[in-house]
């Protein structure tokens, strides 16, 4: 419903959106999402005992149940100020937290400490993806991190979210430099500076309805993400490799 009202108020200032503009029909959308989320269950209960991770299910259903109560009744939190919380808690700990465990073989292990970090920069990209739909969320009746703040407030967050997660990195390598060496921390951290900087320069123009500047400053926040993921998971391996 929220789709279509963009589409109607913004024709040319969006991208297609699934279900108004016919990509696929609502009755193709919940057939794939059922089928696929029943393979999930299946390849985990497969993986479960082919790997020794009987704990693997569980993973599986819990991510499923979060994405439900993301968009479906009755709760629907991603309509009610919710959303924001569960993708930082989905994409940020949750999974994350299933690949430690699908790799390792730990529930819990030291290697959970850096969850808190990958949860802030989560947070950081759920607060940036309001700013583009700030006005077509307010005429759906959708509350969002934007909706209730506004634009200025929610850039204000999503670049606090981003720096707040180079400080984490910086206290935890003092913290437990086993887990995390400064030699990983450096380069992930300055790297992720050097991208807030290029944010907080652009950061003025994503106001509402500047879908352009929404476009770069939101791109500008990703690349500094899966880099900084990736000079971690990198960082990680190299440890591995040396230790």
């Amino acid at each position: 419903r929220v789709d279509r009202i963009k589409r109607q108020m913004f024709p040319q200032g969006c991208a297609p959106k699934t279900i108004p503009d016919g990509v696929l029909s609502r009755r193709s959308l919940v057939l794939g999402g059922a089928v696929a989320a029943i393979m999930t269950m299946l390849v985990t209960a497969v993986l479960a005992g082919a790997l020794h991770r009987p704990l693997l299910p569980w993973f599986a259903a819990g991510s499923l149940l979060l994405f439900l109560t993301y968009s479906f009744p009755p709760l629907q939190l991603n309509y009610r100020g919710g959303g924001e919380l569960l993708e930082m808690a989905g994409v940020g700990v949750l999974l994350p937290w299933l690949h430690l465990y699908l790799q390792s073989g730990e529930l819990l292990s030291g290697a959970l400490w850096c969850l808190p970090g990958l949860a802030m920069t989560s947070a950081a990209s759920a607060m940036a993806s309001g700013l583009s739909d700030e006005e077509s969320d307010v005429a759906g009746g959708k509350r969002t991190f934007v909706t209730v703040f506004g634009n200025a407030a929610a850039r204000r967050a999503v670049e606090l979210a981003l720096l707040s997660s180079c400080v984490y990195w910086a206290l935890l390598t003092r913290m437990i430099p086993a887990l995390l060496p400064w030699w990983v921390a450096a380069p992930l951290v300055v790297l992720t500076i050097l991208h807030w900087r290029g944010i907080r320069r652009c950061s003025s123009s994503a106001r509402t309805n500047a879908f352009q500047a929404q476009r770069r400053y939101k791109a500008l926040l990703h690349r500094g993400i899966w880099s900084g993921g990736l000079v971690l998971s990198l960082g990680f391996a190299l440890k591995g490799l040396l230790s």
